[in-house]
């Protein structure tokens, strides 16, 4: 992709961000975007949960550093996102008032004061029983990382309270129930399935299981003294290259965009029921303000729109190499060979 393409599709995101943050915020408070510099933003911290899609250094952090060209557009060097610029949660972050979100498990120049990332790319909401190497997925599943952010808290508090030399880089004691709780993840728990040669109909059967340790965590972090979430729906699996070169589809099972429909279909039953749950987390969560996020239709928006956008194919990858969808499995983004 031209670096003009990627400025363009960068600033159409960076629109559609801009007016999402704003629904979180207008829960709390009331001001005109054209204020937005002068308003006193609710939330001193951000903590985040997830996936690829939120990861702003821990994969890279743990396993090495995500290579060029992820983050040439903006980073203008590679900065631990899977991505050549940034992510939804650095706009949120960026119109919160917030810096960026230091990885939790990045050790080098990180700063938590106003809040951390516990995400790490290839994370699914229940653990799967293979490693990294053998299936891509991370080890850091979503109850790992509740346990992360937890132990986090504690040694937060405690070092504060100590005086040490560290606190000024870490939360004050209040910013944990006043923060902002992200969560986007998901979409990794359902392509899980398809890896074992599941149908359709058997990733559905297991989504309530998958959605019931999701809620399970959320009030867990309740209990700890969170009140403010905002959680992603997944977005459109048919839709992503790599699940369109994996798994082939018949012309069929093809929408006029060039998306999968069987795989479309499963993330909006995962959503159906994920927006279930959340209307169940608020009525038994009293004190928390709950906003559900529909990242599908904002997704598949863009990608029905590509050419408006500037891109010639919503469905083929950006970078990578070869094939109809331009994506290799076994020569991904970022990937070198000696010829």
């Amino acid at each position: 992709m031209k670096m003009r393409v990627m400025e363009q599709y960068g600033e159409k995101l960076r629109q559609v961000i801009i007016i999402m943050s704003w629904v979180v915020i207008s829960t709390v408070v009331t001001c005109s975007v054209t204020e937005a510099r002068n308003c006193s933003f609710p939330y001193p911290a951000i903590f985040n949960f997830g996936d690829s899609n939120s990861d702003t250094g821990g994969l890279s952090a743990a396993f090495g550093q995500a290579p060029p060209p992820n983050g040439i557009t903006f980073f203008h060097t590679p900065a631990g996102r899977y991505s050549d610029g940034r992510l939804i949660i650095d706009f949120l972050a960026q119109n919160l008032g917030l810096p960026y979100l230091s990885a939790y498990l990045d050790s080098v120049g990180s700063n938590f004061s106003n809040g951390a990332n516990f995400a790490t790319a290839g994370s699914t909401i229940r653990p799967q029983n293979t490693t990294k190497s053998q299936s891509g997925y991370s080890p850091i599943s979503l109850d790992v990382q509740l346990i992360q952010y937890s132990d986090f808290k504690t040694r937060s508090i405690l070092i504060r309270k100590k005086g040490d030399m560290l606190k000024t880089l870490l939360p004050k004691e209040e910013y944990f129930s006043k923060a902002l709780y992200t969560f986007d993840i998901g979409q990794n728990d359902l392509t899980a399935g398809y890896k074992l040669n599941m149908t359709t109909e058997q990733v559905k059967a297991y989504i309530p299981d998958v959605l019931g340790q999701f809620s399970n965590v959320i009030r867990s972090v309740y209990k700890e003294g969170a009140r403010s979430f905002w959680i992603h729906n997944t977005g459109p699996l048919g839709c992503l290259p790599y699940m369109l070169d994996r798994y082939p589809m018949n012309a069929a099972q093809i929408d006029k965009f060039g998306c999968a429909t069987p795989f479309n279909e499963v993330a909006q039953y995962f959503n159906h029921k994920l927006k279930e749950i959340v209307v169940q987390l608020r009525k038994e969560l009293s004190e928390a303000t709950i906003v559900y996020v529909d990242v599908y239709t904002v997704k598949y928006t863009l990608i029905s729109q590509a050419q408006k956008h500037g891109f010639e194919n919503g469905v083929i990858a950006c970078c990578g190499h070869g094939g109809k969808y331009n994506f290799n499995n076994t020569e991904r983004c970022g990937a070198t060979k000696i010829v």
